[in-house]
């Protein structure tokens, strides 16, 4: 397990750079100058985002917006604090409106308590987050609703494919051009309540229905891109049908 506690800036696919922290990533895509930020972290990221903004020639005025692949409450951690800052418009599929304003009322399948007392590498995992600020994430209100169809005309022009289960308005983006899936908590390589490493969903203590969100791993095989971003875990290099095929050998826990 590759320990992000303390912060982690790589350049993950072409000009789409991971910013990890607390074993959650988000992460910048850049194209003519201009940045969109994908999920928002924990509110203890904010120094690191700064930096990572920086770091790749880039200052703060250059994001022009943050797109969510959901709203649980460590996707959207700075996301309200960017929104008030510089004034950016926070992107989200309809379907999680209600839960960026009140991140903490999701649907789960399975009691959230068992899992650190199960499982100890989930354990610390949650306790880095939690140290990130996971207990005081603030709400983000003023979301703005994602087009039907088309790509967005953001950096990286992504195409934003719904993939409901982890959450109802859970969505992957897909950037053709560049190869890449970033697929939030829709398909992950590490989950943060298990510790257990590899594809697969999120356990039932995070996910709104997991029959659904297995089902939603179609759409991620059809992009067949070769690179896939979670949001939890390391990139997945081997492409989308291989990532896809282990988890649903995993199957929901």
């Amino acid at each position: 397990m590759t320990d992000v506690e303390h912060g982690t800036v790589t350049e993950v696919a072409d000009r789409v750079y991971r910013v990890g922290h607390a074993y959650v990533s988000c992460y910048l895509v850049e194209e003519d100058g201009r940045l969109l930020l994908v999920d928002a972290g924990l509110p203890r990221v904010w120094p690191l985002l700064g930096r990572a903004v920086r770091q790749i020639g880039r200052t703060p005025r250059d994001l022009v917006g943050v797109a969510l692949t959901h709203a649980h409450f460590d996707h959207i951690g700075v996301a309200a604090r960017l929104q008030d800052r510089l004034g950016i418009p926070v992107w989200a599929h309809v379907g999680d409106h209600t839960l960026a304003a009140h991140p903490y009322r999701y649907a789960h399948e399975s009691p959230r308590l068992r899992y650190p007392l199960r499982y100890l590498g989930g354990a610390k995992i949650l306790a880095s987050m939690a140290r990130a600020g996971a207990l005081t994430v603030p709400g983000v209100r003023g979301v703005t609703a994602y087009a039907a169809d088309g790509p967005l005309d953001l950096p990286g022009r992504p195409l934003v494919l719904p993939t409901p289960g982890h959450t109802y308005g859970h969505v992957a983006l897909h950037l053709p051009d560049r190869d890449a899936l970033l697929t939030g908590d829709a398909l992950v390589t590490l989950d943060p309540y298990t510790g257990r490493e590899g594809p697969q969903v999120v356990a039932g203590a995070a996910t709104a229905d997991s029959a659904q969100a297995l089902a939603s791993l179609d759409v991620i095989a059809a992009t067949g891109a070769s690179v896939l971003l979670p949001g939890h875990g390391e990139p997945w290099r081997d492409g989308a049908a291989s990532a896809v095929a282990l988890a649903r050998a995993v199957g929901s826990h």
